[in-house]
Parts: structure tokens; sequence; C-alpha cells
């Protein structure tokens, strides 16, 4: 009985081991695919790592030699650039000499705005801005040309300001509204007072006041205490109506040349005619004649400043600068004895 139980004891044993074994076989069996395939993927990354860092090295060295490449055309472009500068510096004018070219630009401009426009707020901002630049440099030689840009100046600080695009403003608007002004002609009288109804009449008397009312019609009695309307022709009033807008066309033409002689005197007529031939009792009109009598009344310069003292001397120092300096004669050769 021993025997067997001992025989199955190392039969289980056996079991056991044999069970024990086949598991470490397998987890060994595992462990060294596990390596195996670890040691695959290693190499396949370091081949891949290798091939990178090959390819990182040709990008490398095509870096360097753009780089070398580039280091060559700045300093190309640096030597290019050194010789640009010292051409410009041997070519470009001197400091006092373009302060001069601006300043003669700058007069230029505003003499052609005095004659042309008559611009004198333009005109005095450009001669103060040419003051102001030879201010800044403030050489000795431009002293007699400040004085004669600040005598320019209170000159033009002097001339009365005149709106021009105001007036020339409210006669656009005066040319608009003339085909909407009524003319005398075509007043009309005051209807007459309703009368109180009559009572309701028949047979001959009704015929009577009928007969009556009729004749009354026909005959109106007026009171004025005003001359009687001139009278136009219907034909007319369109060539009135455009002759009053040429007027006041031509009063505009006049004020943009500074006319003042044609400029008034066109204002006159147009409100000569508007008080002849129109309705002044009608409020367009009433206004329309003291716009104008207002527009007429408006003060303009008789004559524009001149700022040609200022250009001929600005010429004249541009002159002196660009002239060369003159030679001293060589001494002439003893004469020779005979």
């Amino acid at each position: 009985m021993r025997a067997w139980v001992a025989a199955a004891v190392a039969l289980a044993l056996c079991a056991a081991g044999f069970v024990a074994w086949q598991d470490a076989r397998r987890q060994s069996d595992a462990l060294r695919l596990e390596v195996a395939q670890r040691l695959g993927s290693a190499d396949a990354a370091l081949a891949q790592s290798r091939a990178k860092d090959a390819d990182l090295g040709n990008e490398l060295r095509d870096a360097q030699a753009k780089i070398a490449l580039l280091e060559a055309r700045i300093a190309e472009s640096q030597s290019q650039q050194a010789a640009l500068d010292t051409l410009y510096r041997d070519l470009a004018p001197s400091r006092d000499e373009l302060a001069l070219n601006e300043v003669e630009q700058i007069l230029v401009l505003a003499s052609q705005q005095l004659a042309l426009a008559g611009n004198v707020q333009a005109a005095l901002g450009a001669v103060q801005l040419a003051d102001a630049k030879l201010s800044r440099i403030e050489r000795p030689q431009w002293t007699p040309l400040r004085r004669s840009l600040a005598r320019d100046i209170e000159t033009l600080k002097a001339v009365p300001y005149v709106d021009v695009a105001g007036l020339a403003a409210k006669l656009d608007q005066a040319q608009a509204g003339i085909d909407g002004l009524q003319l005398a002609r075509d007043e009309r009288l005051p209807a007459p007072p309703p009368e109180a109804p009559a009572p309701p009449e028949t047979g001959w008397r009704a015929f009577v006041r009928g007969a009556w009312a009729d004749i009354r019609s026909l005959v109106r009695i007026e009171v004025s205490d005003r001359p009687a309307a001139a009278l136009i022709a219907p034909s007319q009033a369109y060539f009135l109506r455009e002759n009053l807008r040429l007027r006041l066309l031509s009063a505009r033409l006049a004020l943009l040349a500074r006319d003042d002689v044609s400029y008034k005197a066109d204002l006159a007529a147009a409100n000569a005619w508007l008080r002849q031939y129109f309705d002044l009792r009608t409020r367009p009109v009433e206004a329309l004649s003291a716009t104008l009598v207002q527009l007429a009344a408006t003060p303009m310069p008789t004559a524009m400043p001149d700022l040609a003292r200022s250009l001929d001397l600005v010429r004249t120092q541009r002159v002196a600068r660009d002239r060369p300096p003159d030679r001293v004669p060589a001494a002439a050769p003893p004469p020779r004895g005979k």
C-alpha cells in the first residue's frame, strides 16, 4: 500500500515537473520571439536612422554650399553698394543746392496760384514753407532772400480774404433756381371774398341776378401802389430766363478771374432784370435779389501780389553756386633780350 502511494506521489511529481517544464519552455519560446521581434525592429530603426543621417549629411553639405554662395553674393553686393555710394556722393547735389531747387519750385507754384487762381492762402502757405526750409540751413548769404520772403509773407497777409468757392456756390445755386421764379406778368389777383348765400329766387328775379353777376365778372378794378409789371410775350420768357442765367454765369467767370468791375456789373444787370421782369412779392425772387446785392457788396482785391523779386534772388543764388571759381591768370613770361 505504501508502495502504491509512493508511486502515485512520484507520478504526480513527475507530471507536475513536466507541466512546469512545458510552461517554462513556452515562456522561453515567447521570450525569444519577443526578443527577436525587438531586435528586428531595432535593426530596421537603425537602418532608417542611418538613411536619415545620410540624407541629413547630404542636406547639410548642400546648405553649406548655398551658404557659401550667399556669402559670396553678399560680399559682391556690399562691394557694389560701396561703389554706388561713392558714385552717388560724387554726383549728388549738395544740401544747399537741393534747398534752393525746392524753394524755387515752391515759389513758382505760389506764383501760378496767384496769377491763375488768385489763391492767396495757398500762396501764403507756400512762401512760409520756403522760408522754413531756408531757416533750417541758416546760410548768411541767404539773408537777402529771406528778407524778401518775409516781405512777401506780410504782403500776402494784408490781402483781404475772399471766399471764392463759397461765392461761386451761391451763384450756382442762384442759377439752379431761375426756372422756379415767377414772372411779374404771371401774378394773379386775389380771389374775391365769398358772398353770403342769397335766398333761392325764381322767375324774373333769378334771371336778373344771374345777368348782373355775369356783367360784374367782366370788369375788375384793382388799386395798386406799385408800377405796372413789365409784360413780355410768353415765347420770350424762356430767353429771359436763359439771359439771366448767362449773366450769373458771366459773373461767376469774372469772380474766378478776379475781375471786380465785370463781376459787379453782371450782378447789377442780373438784379435789375430780376426786379423788372419778376414778381418781387414772391419769396424766391425777393431772396435771390437780396443774395445778388450781398454778393455785389463783397470786396475783392484789385491786384494780386508779385513774387518775382524772391524768384530772381533764388535764381541768382543758384547761378552763383553753379558758376566755377575764377582762375588767376598765369603771369606773362618776361621779354627776351635781343
